[in-house]
């Protein structure tokens, strides 16, 4: 038996033998390699993942003297076959289908120039070559990230049709009734791709150098200050409101499709404040254009030097942070799943990549679904009883 065409191989046992065995096949020349959860008593799921990337499933239940016969093979391979694998499951590509990606992928994102487009065109560059499709950039801004998140959680599960989003699109459901999709029931997490604080920044010709100052004017001009925010549930939009609600000022919200067109009008002076990511208004604060008082993360940060902490600034307690993944479809195979998560996370712990979105204000994280499915869930709990303790709707 010869590895014939592209294959992929699912290995029982452990995860880490099943590593080993597949890092091993890769060097024997292997196109397409997927190594699963333990799937020692269930081939047939095992053969459903392959079928994900459009290959055919012989079980082979262990049967480690087939694998042994398997020429041309290292001596390597023949003595780690030697272990109690429990199950194997070799997939060979037929005619009956091509391997995924067959066809270029659709990445659905926000408005062009924001933070979601630059964390997907980011991801584009770096797993095109390795995936040997195009994949292409969806620019659908709107509605507070609905609009995007729709259209993918309506897409066929079949791996072509991604979203990048920040957590405004878990969050708008806690501000508003009948949002079209339910992030449980119509998402898989690929990836955390990255996460980034804000920068409180104000127009130069109001006479505040502080976040002590900002608090002090707007008590003394009670709705005669206007923030800009992007859609409902935005960090630009939560981080705000946040703001207004633990100061205790009223400040008024002008909403934008997008977070560009709100730093346009701030910058222009139809606006006065806005909470914007670190990247996006670094190069206005550095030509004074826009004063930055201070960061929402928690603590300092590398990405805004320099500046203090909204919290330490004058509203102890104060948090607010962007967080960016990459989801699919719900039902997406588990295959498809992990191939993406693979060449994103490779791409997004390189160094290169790790610069370039520092340099734009924002911290490349690259996760397992499971984790970013956790930090998700926390961010939820979180910010559930933000909204709910300052009263923040959208109805």
């Amino acid at each position: 038996m010869r590895l014939k065409g592209k294959t992929a191989l699912i290995a029982g046992a452990s995860r880490n033998i099943g590593r080993e065995i597949a890092a091993i096949f890769a060097r024997e020349g292997a196109d397409l390699i997927l190594v699963a959860r333990m799937i020692s008593d269930d081939l047939t799921q095992a053969a459903k993942e392959c079928a994900g990337f459009g290959v055919q499933a012989l079980p082979l239940a262990g049967d480690v003297e087939l694998l042994k016969k398997m020429k041309p093979l290292s001596r390597s391979l023949q003595t780690f076959l030697l272990l109690p694998l429990g199950a194997v499951v070799l997939c060979t590509a037929t005619a009956l289908g091509q391997p995924y990606p067959g066809k270029p992928i659709r990445i659905v994102t926000a408005e062009a120039g924001g933070g979601n487009d630059f964390a997907a065109r980011a991801i584009v560059r770096g797993i095109a070559d390795s995936l040997g499709q195009q994949l292409i950039v969806d620019n659908r801004g709107g509605a507070g990230g609905i609009i995007a998140a729709e259209i993918v959680a309506r897409a066929p599960p079949d791996g072509y049709t991604l979203l990048v989003y920040a957590s405004n699109i878990w969050i708008i459901p806690l501000l508003r009734k009948n949002v079209p999709y339910d992030m449980a029931r119509d998402f898989l997490p690929i990836t955390w791709a990255a996460r980034s604080p804000s920068t409180l920044v104000v127009h130069p010709s109001l006479p505040v150098k502080s976040v002590r100052d900002l608090i002090v004017i707007a008590k003394a001009r009670p709705g005669q200050l206007n923030y800009g925010s992007g859609g409902s549930g935005a960090t630009t939009h939560v981080a705000a409101e946040l703001f207004k609600s633990m100061a205790n000022v009223n400040i008024v919200r002008v909403a934008y499709r997008g977070n560009a067109p709100a730093i346009n009008d701030l910058i222009a002076g139809q606006i006065q404040v806005m909470f914007a990511t670190a990247g996006t208004v670094a190069p206005h604060t550095g030509s004074g254009r826009l004063r930055a008082l201070a960061v929402t993360s928690a603590e300092p940060t590398a990405l805004a030097p320099g500046l203090p902490t909204v919290a330490s600034a004058g509203l102890p307690g104060y948090e607010s942070l962007s967080i960016y993944g990459v989801f699919a479809p719900s039902k997406t195979s588990a295959a498809i799943v992990q191939l993406l998560n693979r060449e994103m996370v490779r791409v997004l712990h390189r160094a290169d990549v790790k610069e370039l979105f520092f340099n734009a204000g924002v911290e490349a994280v690259g996760s397992t679904p499971e984790a970013f499915a956790a930090a998700i869930r926390a961010d939820v709990a979180r910010m559930s009883k933000v909204i709910n303790d300052a009263g923040i709707r959208e109805d």
